[in-house]
């Protein structure tokens, strides 16, 4: 209803880019055509135009799941659609996505992402549930290098007591720590580990994985005090570049821009590919808001679209704006 609300009041502006010679169409008709939208060719529509706002500089693609709450239908026994998508953290670019059942299905859902995008020189990072020998494989394979999360459960104490071995290469702590959040008091180490030689030796655990083209072990150590309390996480990571630690740090950070996104719609689109549609949708409109070049922030960028006309007109269609 809002969009259909929007369309009427904004029909003059609209008419810059098409002739609406019957106006707005209805709320139950956008409701059909985004249902009815093949979504594997809207996706591919997506893909093409985001290739054409990227450059070919060195990059690095986050590889995440998030569910869209207000999509299922209980009535239907229709669960939440829960989407893994890729982002181009120095572009800010949404580059691609995939639906799944469930999160659990995100192991299935990554190689088929995987293979959507151009990997050639970047570094993909993956949170831990797309820790996976095969995962790995099809980066390496496809010119990439991966950067995976490891599950807490992963034995790496040796990293976590170094021994000769397995003490870090490298530490770095960023300058602009510690952080300070509602209270909360944090500094943050980034350490790397380039001997990785114990890993091909004797000294294995039961069922290790071998990750391909392996160099670099890496941890980032959470020192944070909320209260007076003091507590320290650790969080480990396997890469196939050979990171420095700042690099390592800068990759990390870089990874959880894809959570910036913008607020899960509350449109219930529930029917046929309506949920699917409507997250590329939402992913274009992030990507153009994104994209420019200006001295505006994301949030005045929001803002001015609201406002002005002339700077809404220049998002849509990739232009310079004057404001």
């Amino acid at each position: 209803m809002e969009i259909q609300l929007w369309g009427q009041e904004r029909l003059d502006f609209l008419r810059r880019f098409l002739p609406y010679e019957r106006g707005i169409p209805s709320h139950d008709t956008l409701g059909d055509v985004l249902a009815a939208l093949d979504p594997d060719q809207f996706k591919h529509c997506f893909t093409t135009w985001v290739e054409s706002l990227r450059d070919d500089a060195a990059k690095i693609i986050a590889i995440d799941g998030k569910t869209s709450r207000r999509s299922h239908a209980r009535s239907k026994g229709r669960e939440p659609l829960h989407l893994v998508s890729g982002w181009a953290s120095r572009q800010r670019l949404v580059l691609a996505q995939e639906a799944v059942a469930d999160k659990s299905n995100e192991i299935v859902a990554i190689p088929l992402l995987l293979q959507r995008l151009e990997l050639t020189g970047a570094l993909v990072t993956i949170d831990a549930i797309g820790t996976q020998i095969e995962i790995a494989r099809t980066i390496t394979r496809r010119g990439g290098d991966y950067l995976l999360a490891l599950k807490a459960s992963w034995p790496m104490s040796r990293c976590s007591s170094p021994t000769p071995e397995t003490r870090p290469t490298a530490t770095f702590t960023p300058q602009s720590m510690p952080i300070t959040d509602h209270g909360r008091l944090e500094e943050r180490q980034h350490r790397v580990c380039q001997r990785i030689d114990w890993l091909r030796s004797d000294r294995r655990y039961p069922d290790e994985r071998r990750f391909p083209a392996l160099t670099t072990i890496a941890m980032v150590q959470a020192t944070t005090e909320r209260n007076g309390k003091i507590s320290e996480e650790r969080r480990y990571y396997l890469s196939s570049a050979w990171l420095d630690a700042k690099a390592f740090a800068g990759a990390v950070r870089a990874h959880w821009g894809i959570d910036v996104v913008i607020h899960d719609d509350p449109a219930r689109l529930r029917t046929g590919n309506a949920p699917q549609n409507m997250a590329i949708v939402k992913h274009i409109a992030m990507n153009l808001i994104r994209h420019p070049k200006d001295k505006h922030s994301l949030k005045n960028r929001r803002t001015l679209a609201v406002l002005n006309n002339e700077y809404l007109e220049s998002l849509i269609r990739n232009q310079p704006a004057s404001t």
